[in-house]
């Protein structure tokens, strides 16, 4: 990758962005297979959509795209891979597939997979320290990822979802849980580019909103496809919301009522990308674009 200008396409940006996964993890001075472990879950797939979300919404406010920002966009992927690794684990959703294949404690056993998604948490920290940025926007970026992914955000979520199993929510309550455990680390990306432009605290408060809804209509599609998707589509086991008896927006709204409610939430994420660039002079038609990949007709 060149420090400078990277072409602006989503599959360099994917390659670039694998390449600083591979990078980071490729020190002769690490544990093989830990990082083995690590890699295994790590370059499985996925729509890589927070690093994506991220990247883009740098380049629509004509930030020239730096291994720096890569380095951010990878620390964000990585926190999401920890997630996972540790969800699929028995003691979580327990599950045997994830993106297509054997999950990673189904590999490499349940200690190895624990121990790959603690380094996956703590790993992007050093990624962030390291990206060159300037020193107040590494402070910035550190503090919002912590929040987005710690006992503010992520993990209470997990909690709070694994607490209401087998109970009935009400429509709020799986509100906040799918807040914290999906929205916030879907509102750091966005977050994350506003930092990195050194935008206002108002398009900032106008970046986080814009995130959290971008968040409820990543959950919403998720429960959808829960209960409609085949597993060839989803790559993990589908109606597992179901065989554990989870609160979820089709449970509680139906199909068609949840269906609604991603339509109602991604037609307000739009609106808000329209005022941050009415307010930032922002290109917003490729960021638009990565929402639109969330529409379920």
């Amino acid at each position: 990758m060149e420090q400078n200008k990277i072409s602006m396409d989503n599959k360099t940006f994917l390659s670039d962005l694998t390449a600083t996964f591979n990078a980071f993890y490729a020190s002769e001075t690490l544990v093989e297979h830990l990082t083995q472990s690590i890699q295994y879950s790590l370059n499985s797939g996925g729509k890589r959509i927070r690093p994506l979300f991220l990247l883009e919404t740098l380049r629509g406010f004509g930030i020239t795209i730096t291994t720096a920002h890569f380095k951010v966009a990878a620390a964000v992927e990585l926190i999401h891979t920890s997630s996972l690794i540790h969800d699929d684990l028995p003691a979580m959703d327990d599950d045997d597939f994830r993106r297509g294949q054997a999950t990673n404690h189904k590999v490499y056993g349940e200690a190895q997979a624990i121990l790959a998604g603690d380094a996956l948490l703590l790993d992007p920290y050093l990624l962030l320290a390291e990206s060159g940025l300037p020193a107040k926007d590494i402070v910035a970026l550190v503090a919002e990822l912590a929040y987005a992914s710690g006992s503010h955000g992520m993990v209470a979520g997990q909690v709070l979802d694994m607490d209401g199993e087998q109970h009935t929510l009400t429509f709020e309550a799986l509100k906040q849980i799918h807040a914290l455990k999906t929205g916030r680390m879907l509102t750091f990306p966005f977050i994350a580019a506003g930092i990195i432009a050194h935008q206002s605290a108002d398009v900032l408060v106008l970046l986080r909103t814009l995130g959290e809804k971008v968040g409820q209509a990543f959950q919403i599609r998720d429960d959808i496809l829960d209960v409609t998707a085949t597993f060839d589509q989803l790559g993990k086991t589908p109606g597992k919301d179901l065989t554990a008896d989870k609160s979820t927006y089709v449970k509680l709204l139906g199909l068609s009522g949840a269906k609604a409610a991603l339509a109602e939430n991604l037609a307000d994420a739009t609106q808000l990308l329209t005022e941050i660039s009415d307010q930032t002079q922002m290109t917003s038609d490729t960021i638009l674009r990565q929402i639109e990949r969330l529409r379920i007709d």
